[in-house]
């Protein structure tokens, strides 16, 4: 057998295993998600050039594990027939993760989905000095844990209040959890401290009564990590209320990744050597265009 790149092998996803002359394939599955028939082929490919079985990753991939080296070509074109492609390491933008947001789930604000498949076209794979993962959730439940993340984009509400369809019942005050809202059921006076708000959109859950609505949109974190080290990721903007702009701020931050990190430091590592106030001048001066 002539001597194997395992570098190359895993950025092509294909990952050594301890065996002598196995490896994981990993199947990208974005968000999670494949349609049934591809399920199947993934099936059928663990039967076929596996052990039978497969693994779900902690970032929602497929892995076939006990693959021959021999047989990674196949693999590849089988893949590929059915729509479906690899999912590799190294220095460079990986999967995106997500929950399934607001297109299922009742408590999802943004469209988790849409979003997902953009920044995947728009960003996956792009080499970096180091790994950078992104993952996005629907709403302040975080179920895709996005501050652990390199880049973490959560669904969120600007809450608005109508005092006409207000009865001062006080469940929105109730359901806050940043202690934003106060309510006086006897005066019937209401008051919100925007400082306190979560953007979490309980208030406007919870308000049968449609007092309260507002303008969806996204949170978002930088410089996450979890594994020897763990650093939570921060905010340095405010909520963004449009697409275009996420896109333009995560395009700007790439850019500075790419340009200020070492090779093998993650981005909050790259903005705390450099300097969290020229980082927000970035994605300020991203939101400015």
């Amino acid at each position: 057998m002539p001597e194997i790149d395992y570098v190359a092998l895993k950025k092509s996803g294909f990952f050594k295993q301890k065996q002598e002359n196995k490896c994981s394939l990993r199947v990208k599955a974005l968000a999670g998600m494949l349609q049934a028939d591809q399920v199947k082929k993934v099936g059928e490919l663990a039967e076929q050039y596996g052990q039978g079985y497969v693994h779900f990753t902690s970032r929602q991939n497929i892995e076939i594990p006990f693959i021959s080296f021999d047989a990674i070509e196949t693999i590849k074109k089988e893949l590929a027939a059915s729509g479906m492609q690899t999912s590799g390491g190294g220095l460079r933008v990986r999967p995106v993760t997500a929950c399934q947001g607001g297109a299922i789930c009742s408590f999802g604000l943004i469209d988790t989905t849409a979003l997902t498949q953009e920044v995947d076209r728009r960003f996956y794979g792009q080499e970096l000095p180091c790994k950078l993962k992104i993952a996005i959730t629907g709403c302040s439940n975080n179920c895709a844990r996005v501050e652990a993340n390199d880049i973490g984009i959560k669904g969120g509400l600007v809450p608005t209040w109508n005092n006409k369809n207000c009865s001062f019942c006080g469940r929105c005050a109730e359901s806050c959890p940043g202690n934003a809202i106060t309510v006086d059921k006897e005066k019937k006076s209401l008051g919100y401290d925007e400082n306190k708000c979560l953007f979490c959109g309980k208030c406007a859950k919870t308000c049968s009564g449609k007092a309260w609505t507002g303008e969806k949109g996204f949170r978002l974190y930088f410089g996450g990590f979890f594994g020897n080290e763990i650093s939570i990721g921060k905010q340095y903007v405010s909520i963004i209320l449009d697409t275009e702009k996420v896109l333009h701020v995560l395009d700007a931050v790439l850019v500075f990744f790419g340009s200020q990190a070492k090779k093998g430091e993650r981005l909050g590592k790259t903005i705390a050597r450099v300097g969290a106030e020229q980082f927000q001048k970035t994605l300020e001066d991203a939101l400015s265009q």
